[in-house]
């Protein structure tokens, strides 16, 4: 099963603190439907305010990202700037 590493607090509120969890998702899509299902509001705060690594490529666009029975995803709280 895919594994999420969740890096900054605003995630770990919906998981009670914990900072990784298992999935069972194909793509990057299906892992925020799990997410959100298990968690509620988590997938939405993953959509917005996250920035995505699979298995140590950056994503800017991971909606349809694969996953593989192995992937390692990173989620890192997304940097404002202006």
């Amino acid at each position: 099963m895919p594994t999420v590493h969740i890096s900054g607090s605003s995630c770990r509120q919906y998981l009670g603190g914990r900072t990784e969890v298992e999935v069972m998702a194909n793509s990057f899509g299906q892992l925020i439907r799990e997410l959100d299902q298990r968690f509620p509001g988590l997938g939405a705060q993953v959509e917005n305010g996250m920035a995505v690594a699979i298995d140590g490529e950056i994503y800017q666009d991971s909606y349809a990202a694969p996953l593989k029975a192995d992937s390692e995803i990173v989620l890192i709280p997304k940097i404002g700037g202006g």
